[in-house]
């Protein structure tokens, strides 16, 4: 009966020339899969990737291979905001942008945004840092884990690594010690009342997720409660191997396609998929902070940026330091369109300054009288507010928007040296919001708020003037 419903199910497509010498030995195994594989198969030679199944052997050879293809496949589908069809569609329109060399800021101008610069200890910072200590317990914490130390010359997960030298302890344990010193503060300044637990979400990867448990388990949550973390698992997308977004077929085994990971924006369509967000929303929470994996200073600067995003009413609040002109880290930015649109997102800094001169700035990224440049330093740290992140999402589905990097071969731009995949980053999320939505930033003393870990010890030997900190800074809500 199964056979039948494929057989019948293929026959429907109105399948052309270029698909006829491949689609025989789909249609010889039809037999061995289920309606809903057959439906996969369908929209896969809809879609233009017959390649898949041209060397599929005959029935009764590595039949538990093919299944094993498809459940691949059904995981691809289902882990992509509008599944494998969407995926290809829209690598087939930023492939064509690519090759074109389209400039994805053509049309747009920049200018700096508004936000709100805090020097540490004066008495703005301390208002803000008052205010955000009390609204603490109101956000919710999501770590974006998902990377392993390799660039650093360290095959574990980075959140094992040392926060500092003296005792030792590691980047998740400081995380997880900074998130309950904040709550606790938190509770103080409100005088009581329920105590509140501030949920701690952990993205991990294929690469990070078991790791990341065993290390929480081996230590007892660091503290905390088991049932306040959550770890929520990204997939990886599928890769393409021309500019006809033709899927990649794995080179080591021709049943699996080759797949590679889709960047720390898939975080949001994590959140949106699990229902975290309903339930934060439900119990109170108004803020959603995102933060990455080796930054151990955030902390410092977390409340005075929560502080001003309560005082501000900002739905994205991007913390950020002070930035020297060409500086090798993104700009946040306001960027006008000529058709009247405009966004504040991060540029990064290859983009900006060539940006600048081509939009009426001659001298493109240059210091302004303090002596930095006048676009703030993005840390790729958010903080959003949850009821217009829930609203956002509600349209998207959580997805980001994609970029893709070819490395091809030659100039003609026809093949590429290995194959690409679609990435997204976590800070684009700004790009498809309203008009209305209140777009801002936090510059922080550097020393304060940024100290991340990216180079092995080689690469870091060669920076001049590099300042070694052993020592932490303190705060007023908490003695770490």
């Amino acid at each position: 009966m199964e056979a039948a419903v494929a057989t019948e199910s293929l026959s429907k497509l109105n399948i052309n020339g270029d698909f006829a010498s491949s689609l025989p030995n789909l249609h010889k195994n039809l037999h061995l899969l289920s309606p809903q594989q057959v439906e996969l198969a369908k929209m896969l030679v809809e879609k233009g990737q017959s390649h898949l199944f041209e060397h599929w052997p005959e029935p009764g050879v590595d039949d538990g291979e093919k299944k094993s293809f498809f459940d691949q496949v059904a995981r691809l589908n289902s882990s992509y905001p509008g599944g494998l069809a969407s995926y290809i569609k829209i690598a087939r329109e930023l492939l064509a942008d690519s090759k074109a060399g389209k400039n994805p800021f053509d049309g747009f101008t920049p200018s700096v945004p508004t936000g709100e610069n805090l020097s540490h200890g004066d008495e703005n910072f301390i208002k803000f840092e008052e205010a955000g200590v009390r609204e603490a317990q109101n956000a919710a914490f999501v770590l974006v884990a998902g990377g392993l130390g390799e660039r650093l010359g360290y095959n574990g997960i980075k959140v094992a690594l040392p926060f500092e030298t003296i005792t030792g302890t590691c980047f998740l344990q400081n995380y997880i010690e900074s998130v309950l010193a904040l709550q606790e503060a938190s509770y103080r300044m409100t005088q009581g009342g329920q105590k509140k637990e501030i949920p701690f979400v952990i993205m991990t990867s294929d690469d990070t997720h078991a790791r990341t448990l065993e290390l929480l388990e081996s230590h007892s949550y660091f503290g905390m409660k088991p049932t306040q973390v959550k770890l929520l698992k990204q997939e990886k997308v599928a890769c393409l191997e021309d500019n006809d977004a033709k899927l990649a077929l794995d080179p080591q085994n021709k049943f699996r396609v080759q797949t590679k990971p889709h960047g720390h924006g898939d975080v949001h369509s994590l959140l949106y998929s699990s229902g975290l967000l309903y339930e934060w929303r439900d119990a109170g929470l108004r803020w959603v902070l995102f933060f990455q994996d080796t930054n151990g200073l955030l902390f410092k600067a977390i409340p005075a940026s929560i502080g001003v995003s309560v005082t501000k009413g900002y739905h994205v609040n991007s913390l950020a330091v002070p930035r020297k002109a060409k500086e090798a880290i993104g700009g946040i930015t306001k960027l006008t369109h000529t058709d009247g649109r405009s966004m504040v997102i991060n540029v990064e800094y290859n983009q900006l300054d060539p940006l600048l001169r081509a939009t009426g700035f001659p001298d493109g990224d240059v210091n302004c009288e303090t002596g930095y440049s006048p676009f703030p330093g993005n840390i790729n740290q958010l903080i959003l507010e949850l009821d217009a992140y829930i609203e956002e999402l509600k349209k998207t589905g959580g997805g980001i928007k994609e970029f893709v990097n070819p490395k091809y071969k030659d100039a003609s731009k026809t093949s590429f040296k290995s194959s690409t995949r679609l990435e997204c980053m976590m800070q684009d999320y700004p790009k498809t919001l309203p008009p209305s939505a209140r777009v801002g930033f936090t510059v922080m003393d550097t020393w304060l708020a940024y100290a991340p870990v990216k180079n092995n010890p080689e690469d870091a030997a060669k920076v001049k003037g590099l300042l070694v900190i052993v020592n932490c800074f303190s705060c007023q809500f908490c003695a770490i």
